[in-house]
C-alpha cells in the first residue's frame, strides 16, 4: 500500500498550507484541509483538498490548542496522518491530540517517507546536533513539518470540493489569549529565496549591514543572519534568523559573511545547493560545509566584491 487512507492538514499560519498540501496529496488517498475561518477557505480549497473542514468559531480569545477535543471527535478511530505546520501552537495542539488519540507524534520533521504503508520521519534532535529517524507504528500519526521541506503545491484553478463545519467541543480547561499586541514582521520569506546572504558575528556594528544589503542588491539576494545578530544584538528581524529554530534554506546560493558555522546555524543553512563562505578564521567550521571558501576579512572582501560586481 503506497497511500494512507486519510491525511488531515492543519496550520495556524495560512501560508504553510501550500507546502503541507504537497505532502498530503502525495501520501493520502483522501485529503482533508482543516481551517479556522471562512477567509481561508477559497485559498486552501484551490490547493487540491478533497474536503474542507471548518472549525466552528468560538471566541476571538481562542487558542489553537483548545481544538484538541474538537479534532479528536473528527479523527476518531480513523487511520491516517494529521500533518501540521511546526509552529508553537500546532505543536501544543498535537501534544494534546496525541494523548487523546493514543497516536505517535513527531515534531519538526525534515523528511517524511511512506514505505509499505508505514510512515517514516526524520527530525532534528538536541537543538540540531543530531537527526533522529522514526518509524511510526501507530494507526494514527501526528507530524509537524518544518518549513521549507517540501515545494509548495500549485493552485488548481477551478477546483471545488465539499465543505463541512465541525462543532466546537470545549476542553476541560481552555487556554485563552488575554491581550494582543502588534508585532513588526519582516515581509521576506527566506525559505523561498533563491539567493541568500547570511550576516554573522564577524560584523562589528549594525551600520556594517549597509554593505551587506548593498551586495545583496547587486546579487539579487535576500539578507539573513545568524542567531546572535537577530536575538542577541537585535540588529535584524527574528524572521531573518537562519538556524535550527529559525528558517531552513532551500536556496540556490547561500553566501555567508563572518559566520562561524556552528551546527545549530548550519541545520538551517545546509539545505542550500551551493554554500560560499567568507571568514577570516581559516579554522572556522563553516569551511567544512562550504562548496567554496575564502579566508579573508569581510571588511576588505565585501567592498571588493561590490566594486567588481558593480562594473
Amino acid at each position: 500500500m503506497n497511500h494512507l487512507a486519510n491525511v488531515w492538514v492543519f496550520s495556524d499560519n495560512v501560508e504553510r498550507y501550500a507546502e503541507l498540501m504537497t505532502g498530503a496529496r502525495q501520501w493520502g488517498e483522501k485529503v482533508y484541509a482543516i481551517v479556522q475561518g471562512n477567509t481561508e477557505i477559497d485559498y486552501v480549497k484551490a490547493l487540491g483538498a478533497d474536503e474542507i473542514v471548518i472549525l466552528e468559531s468560538h471566541t476571538d480569545l481562542q487558542r489553537v490548542e483548545n481544538y484538541a477535543e474538537t479534532l479528536a471527535s473528527l479523527l476518531g478511530d480513523q487511520n491516517g496522518l494529521l500533518l501540521m505546520a511546526a509552529t508553537k501552537r500546532c505543536k501544543a495542539l498535537g501534544a494534546r491530540l496525541s494523548i487523546q488519540l493514543d497516536a505517535v507524534m513527531v515534531n519538526d520533521a525534515t523528511s517524511i517517507d511512506l514505505l509499505d504503508g508505514t510512515l517514516h520521519a526524520e527530525h532534528r534532535m538536541y537543538g540540531g546536533l543530531a537527526f533522529g529517524k522514526e518509524k511510526l507504528n501507530s494507526p494514527q500519526a501526528i507530524i509537524t513539518l518544518a518549513p521549507g521541506v517540501l515545494e509548495p503545491a500549485a493552485p488548481l484553478p477551478g477546483h471545488t470540493c465539499p465543505q463541512t463545519t465541525l462543532a466546537y467541543i470545549a476542553p476541560r480547561h481552555e487556554v485563552l489569549c488575554q491581550q494582543r499586541r502588534a508585532k513588526s514582521l519582516s515581509s521576506v520569506d527566506l525559505s523561498k529565496a533563491k539567493r541568500v546572504i547570511g550576516a554573522g558575528r564577524g560584523l562589528a556594528a549594525q551600520s556594517d549591514l549597509d554593505m551587506v544589503h548593498k551586495l545583496a542588491t547587486i546579487l539579487g539576494a535576500e539578507v539573513g543572519c545568524s542567531r546572535p545578530i537577530a536575538e542577541g544584538e537585535n540588529w535584524m528581524e527574528r524572521e531573518r534568523y537562519i538556524g535550527v529554530s529559525g528558517v531552513l534554506l532551500k536556496s540556490d546560493l547561500y553566501l555567508t559573511l563572518g559566520i562561524s558555522g556552528q551546527i545549530q546555524h548550519m541545520v538551517g543553512g545546509n539545505g542550500a545547493k551551493i554554500i560560499v563562505a567568507i571568514n577570516k578564521d581559516k579554522n572556522a567550521p563553516i569551511f567544512n560545509y562550504a562548496d567554496y571558501g575564502l579566508v579573508g576579512d569581510i571588511y576588505k572582501v565585501v567592498p571588493a566584491l561590490i566594486d567588481q560586481l558593480s562594473r
